[in-house]
C-alpha cells in the first residue's frame, strides 16, 4: 500500500473543507491517509508561507505539487478516479496546470495572507 501524505493550507476555509472531504472517503475505502496543515510545513523542508501557496502531496518518498499532487490523491480516491484520468489527457492536462498555478492558487494564497494579515 502507498503511503500517502498531503500538506496544504489548513488555515483555508475552502482548502480544509476539501481535504477534509477526502480525509473522510480515505477512510471509509481504507485508504492510508496522513494529511499535515502548515505547522508541519518545516518537516517537509519549507516553511509555512511557501506551503500556503501550493497543494503538496508526498507519495512514498516523492514529492509533487500542484495538479500533479491532487491527480495523485485523486487517482487512490473512488469517485475521483475519473478526474485524474481526465486531467491527464495532454490537453487538459496543460490548462488545468495552468488553470490552478496561474488562477486558483494564486488567489486563495492572497485570501490567505489577507486572513493572516497583522493589524497594527
Amino acid at each position: 500500500m502507498d503511503d500517502l501524505r498531503i500538506l496544504h493550507n489548513d488555515t483555508c476555509p475552502i482548502c480544509a473543507r476539501e481535504v477534509a472531504g477526502y480525509a473522510r472517503l480515505a477512510r471509509k475505502t481504507g485508504l492510508p491517509l496522513e494529511i499535515d496543515g502548515l505547522d508541519a510545513a518545516p518537516a517537509w523542508g519549507i516553511d509555512r508561507d511557501t506551503a500556503a501557496q501550493s497543494f503538496r502531496v508526498d507519495l512514498n518518498g516523492q514529492r509533487h505539487e500542484g495538479l500533479d499532487a491532487f491527480r495523485l490523491l485523486w487517482a487512490r480516491l473512488p469517485g475521483w478516479r475519473w478526474l485524474a484520468w481526465l486531467t491527464g489527457l495532454p490537453g487538459l492536462h496543460w490548462l488545468a496546470d495552468r488553470g490552478y498555478r496561474h488562477i486558483a492558487a494564486p488567489i486563495l494564497y492572497a485570501m490567505h495572507r489577507r486572513r493572516t494579515r497583522k493589524t497594527p
